[in-house]
């Protein structure tokens, strides 16, 4: 898999080292927390360069996640993956029902006025705690409610198009 291209999902990153047999420090980006640990096989790396690593054992620390990789055994092992990317193909993701996208869909995805007037990209998506936003880029900057049925009418994976109800001036 090392620098295949591939789709891939990004759930986190190595931040620490932990003890001396080669555990380290996850910074998760999945809810809660240790479900990072629930994905499999993860790849480590970067968008230039990606290769697989076994989770052997992991847990939830305090505000932490701890794993240790298969092949990494000591503590010299874990610090040469301090700062990598954790991700997962997309293909190993579970379905999703009708109704709900994971982000990593809908970012590149281009964003349509319902009048037929193109927004532009999804670069990033937001959580706000009352309702998940999107970042548009194109000619300006837009942050667009992800409120499907009231904002969102329709979101097209396949096709890469999202259509909104969203006045912007």
């Amino acid at each position: 898999m090392t620098g295949a291209k591939q789709h891939v999902v990004r759930l986190g990153r190595i931040v620490g080292l932990v003890g001396v047999q080669g555990w380290v420090k996850v910074f998760s980006f999945t809810e809660p927390r240790e479900a990072i640990l629930d994905y499999g096989p993860w790849l480590l790396g970067s968008d230039s360069s990606w290769r697989q690593a076994t989770v052997e054992d992991g847990k939830r620390h305090g505000k932490a996640v701890l794993a240790k990789l298969a092949g990494v055994d000591d503590r010299d092992d874990a610090t040469g993956l301090l700062g990598e990317e954790i991700a997962i193909d997309r293909a190993d993701l579970p379905a999703t029902g009708d109704g709900e996208y994971y982000w990593a869909d809908l970012i590149g995805a281009t964003v349509w006025h319902k009048e037929e007037r193109e927004l532009g990209t999804v670069k990033q998506m937001l959580e706000t705690g009352a309702h998940d936003v999107m970042v548009v880029g194109g000619d300006t900057e837009r942050l667009v409610p992800f409120v499907p049925g009231e904002v969102v009418l329709d979101v097209d994976i396949d096709a890469g198009i999202i259509r909104v109800d969203w006045e912007w001036d």
